[in-house]
């Protein structure tokens, strides 16, 4: 019993000793650097530093011009990550969503320039840079206006841009409870109000462009979006006649039921109502989605041609016909003497990319 206790005593000293011994000689290692890592200077310092001293001074002291793409250092940016994306799309989109998501004019300059020099050893990219950027530097005649759409270059077109999105949240929610795009009701919304641009000049200049608000219409057609009262009367009962192409289901029978039993009275009010648009957006989007079903239902789905619905909704319900070949067109619009018409119209701001941060482009057009 005392030799076990006696081994068991020297055991638990020498290992105590020799974690003491461990210990130590790791603390004088430290101590003494003897342990240091000299590390190494890496291959590619010199292209670091390279990359390190570039000059971005020019892009950061102008960043207004540089987002709102007043000169081409941007669009040279995107040409680049295109590029990029033909060889590695994955680092193209990484590069595309950061330069997105950034306001530093010069970064996207440092990540492709950080590709491009992993890239320095790939002739195919090299040549294919090259000749991109000699296709972007070549001299061209540069357009005077901003827009490639000419009506939208007109002052008018700045503060009518003002009004709409003073509306944005009546716009918003017509659209909830119709399940329609907002996009699509804004498209009928601008097509009416720059129509009146010519035929009511002097209101325009007196009351709509100081002020930023819509013009409301008061006579044959009614509001901001020119519903007229017989149509207005069409889409009420079409929510209600369940034998009618125009039925949308009885989810949407009620929606736009009457407080008073005065209807004719009650429905020129929510029409021509200036301080509160809401049920004018209202009416708009039924209309379009009570001729979309119309034309689903026909087989022939035109949810993705806002330009035949805004054209439809300009001409009335008569002229819905559901067919395989429709054409563009309604009411023709004259600005600043050139000649467009409604549909046209909506059409160039349905593809504009104007107030698309306002109004987004959805992948669904029409819902219940």
């Amino acid at each position: 019993m005392k030799k076990v206790f006696k081994v068991s005593i020297y055991t638990f000293v020498i290992v105590f000793a020799l974690l003491g011994f461990g210990l130590t000689s790791a603390y004088l290692a430290i101590k003494f650097h003897l342990t240091d890592d000299p590390g190494a200077v890496d291959y590619n310092d010199r292209l670091y530093k390279e990359l390190a001293n570039n000059d971005y001074h020019n892009k950061s002291s102008d960043s207004l011009a540089y987002f709102t793409m007043q000169n081409n250092d941007r669009a040279e940016d995107y040409m680049k990550i295109m590029l990029i994306g033909k060889f590695y799309p994955y680092n193209a989109n990484l590069i595309l969503n950061a330069v997105n998501n950034s306001n530093d004019p010069t970064l996207a300059d440092k990540l492709i320039a950080a590709i491009d020099f992993k890239l320095s050893n790939n002739a195919d990219y090299i040549s294919l840079l090259e000749k991109a950027k000699n296709i972007y530097q070549s001299p061209i005649k540069l357009d005077t206006v901003a827009s490639v759409f000419d009506w939208m270059n007109i002052s008018e077109w700045s503060d009518l841009k003002i009004a709409i999105t003073k509306d944005k949240k009546l716009i918003d929610s017509a659209a909830s409870l119709a399940g329609v795009e907002s996009r699509i009701i804004v498209c009928c919304l601008i097509g009416e109000q720059i129509r009146l641009f010519n035929s009511k000049r002097e209101i325009y200049k007196t009351y709509i462009s100081p002020l930023k608000v819509l013009s409301v219409e008061s006579q044959f057609s009614l509001g901001v979006v020119g519903v007229k009262d017989f149509t207005a009367v069409a889409i009420e009962q079409n929510l209600k006649d369940t034998s009618s192409v125009f039925y949308l289901g009885e989810k949407y029978e009620h929606v736009l039921d009457f407080e008073t039993q005065v209807h004719e009275t009650e429905r020129y009010s929510r029409l021509t109502s200036f301080r509160d648009h809401f049920y004018q957006y209202l009416y708009s989007a039924l209309y379009l989605k009570e001729v979309q079903n119309q034309w689903k239902t026909a087989k022939y789905d035109i949810s993705n041609r806002p330009e035949i619905l805004t054209t439809l909704y300009n001409v009335g319900f008569k002229a819905s016909i559901p067919k395989g070949n429709p054409k563009v067109g309604g009411s023709k619009i004259t600005i600043h003497d050139k000649n467009y018409t409604f549909g046209g119209i909506c059409f160039d701001f349905y593809y504009s990319g104007e107030l698309a941060k306002e109004f987004p482009y959805l992948e669904k057009k029409f819902w219940d």
